[in-house]
């Protein structure tokens, strides 16, 4: 059996360091032997199999080898010829991705037509004459990928944010009552992982959006600013998050038209913020439910800020991905607000159809947690009695994978690239699980433009996939 080297040449951040790490735990699985991680080729034994890893500014031999094929932020190239693997990143995070999908893409396929038929229960492909060849390359479809959850149902933020790492998301919303205690080290994790954190708090948003006097906002958007600059402006995240008065079912509170107001509050608020925070990302998470209808109104809202749209109809919209009817109906909606203000617009979406909340027994939080430090038996406990509902979801998306991907890649055409897509996944032990919708989202999200049921057959092969 031939060993394994990592050659990886310069390291210059956490990112590669993830990306060696990775590398290193998925060669254990199929060797059950630690690849040895050296900087540069000379000092690789000639018995070795050599995998090089890195961009054309970190490592040498790939800046030698390289077609120059990758133009595309976060892209990778994964080459194996002659018995020597080279994968190839645009930029750090472009590594990173190249190496999760090297075992995706190549590794899981040549194992499985290696084992098919036969009682084999272990498969090193390394122990093979010679290497199948291959040549890919890939780039992500939508350029911010991600997940969407309040932090108080994250027992696990490293757990978390790992999963979310293995399939190439990289960013997230984390909506609180308050900012963590833990945010610093929450962030730096991210960072490690090339996720983004966006701190999510209500600008008038909660459980009755009702419940305050519509027609008297007067210093509500001075409370708002001065609660960022005490609890979010340190917490070192990428960007602020919020929600207003928009989650109703109709279309003004007391006569007043929700959109009209909502649009002329967001933007005296957020010229607060960006009077002293120029280039702070802010992204408004707006309910199509209430304002739908009077999409003139939300036209005016600054173009600084990202309007991160939910609710906007049918599955992957609904809460349920059974939940189909007004499917036409949604994609007509969509097809309005990706440019609604202008072939730039800064669009995003919140989609559904995973566990959620159980809002039977939500109560707010009363003050700072420190958040995702649970213990491994409380973490088992709540996955078994999440287990039933991770079952029904998982049937959902089984059924409905086509409509999630249409509606993914129509997003995707009309905004070539400038997109932000997260799923909410909350409460559902994502931690400790990745489980088959969220892997099979995540790989539409990278790559909209494949076969459904290809990519369901693929995302089914990966060993870290768990079905219910």
């Amino acid at each position: 059996m031939k060993k394994v080297a990592i050659i990886y040449g310069e390291l210059k951040n956490d990112i590669q360091k993830r990306a060696i790490e990775e590398l290193s735990a998925i060669l254990l699985d199929y060797t059950a032997e630690y690849p040895i991680c050296v900087a540069r080729d000379e000092d690789t034994p000639e018995e070795f199999r050599r995998v090089y890893i890195g961009t054309k500014d970190s490592n040498r031999y790939i800046k030698k080898q390289s077609k120059g094929k990758l133009t595309v932020s976060e892209s990778y190239s994964i080459s194996v010829r002659n018995d020597t693997v080279m994968i190839e990143g645009y930029d750090d995070a472009g590594v990173l991705y190249g190496v999760l999908d090297f075992y995706n893409k190549y590794l899981v396929k040549f194992e499985h037509s290696k084992i098919r038929g036969t009682n084999e229960d272990w498969f090193n492909p390394f122990e093979a004459e010679t290497l199948p060849e291959l040549e890919y390359t890939s780039a992500p479809s939508v350029k911010e990928r991600g997940l969407w959850t309040w932090g108080h149902v994250i027992y696990d933020y490293r757990g978390y944010l790992r999963n979310m790492m293995k399939l190439k998301m990289n960013g997230i919303i984390i909506w609180n009552d308050f900012v963590p205690t833990n945010a610093r080290e929450i962030v730096a994790y991210a960072h490690s992982c090339n996720i983004k954190v966006y701190w999510g708090f209500n600008w008038l948003w909660d459980t009755d959006c009702g419940r305050f006097n519509i027609r008297n906002l007067e210093g509500e958007s001075e409370k708002i600013f001065r609660n960022y600059e005490e609890q979010y402006a340190n917490a070192d995240g990428d960007g602020i998050y919020f929600q207003t008065f928009t989650e109703r079912k109709i279309d003004n509170i007391d006569g007043v038209i929700i959109a009209e107001a909502a649009a002329k509050f967001v933007n005296k608020t957020s010229a607060l913020f960006f009077e002293k925070y120029p280039n702070l990302e802010i992204q408004f998470g707006l309910h199509a439910t209430s304002v739908k209808n009077k999409l003139e109104f939300i036209r005016s809202v600054d173009p600084r800020i990202r309007i991160v749209w939910e609710d906007c109809g049918a599955f992957p919209f609904a809460y349920l991905p059974t939940e189909l009817g007004g499917f036409d109906e949604t994609k007509e909606l969509v097809g309005k607000i990706a440019c609604l203000r202008g072939t730039n617009d800064r669009f995003g979406v919140v989609t559904k159809g995973t566990v959620t909340l159980d809002w039977s027994k939500f109560k707010h939080q009363v003050a700072s947690q420190c958040i995702g430090v649970s213990s491994r038996y409380m973490r088992e406990n709540h996955l078994n009695r999440r287990s039933r509902q991770w079952r029904y979801i998982q049937t959902g998306w089984l059924s409905s994978a086509d409509r999630a991907i249409e509606m993914i890649g129509q997003m995707c055409r009309a905004k070539e690239g400038d997109l932000s897509i997260f799923g909410l996944v909350e409460d559902g032990m994502f931690e400790e699980k990745i489980f088959f919708p969220v892997a099979l989202y995540s790989e539409m999200l990278w790559n909209c433009d494949e076969d459904i049921k290809e990519m369901i057959k693929a995302v089914s092969m990966r060993s870290y996939v768990s079905f219910v």
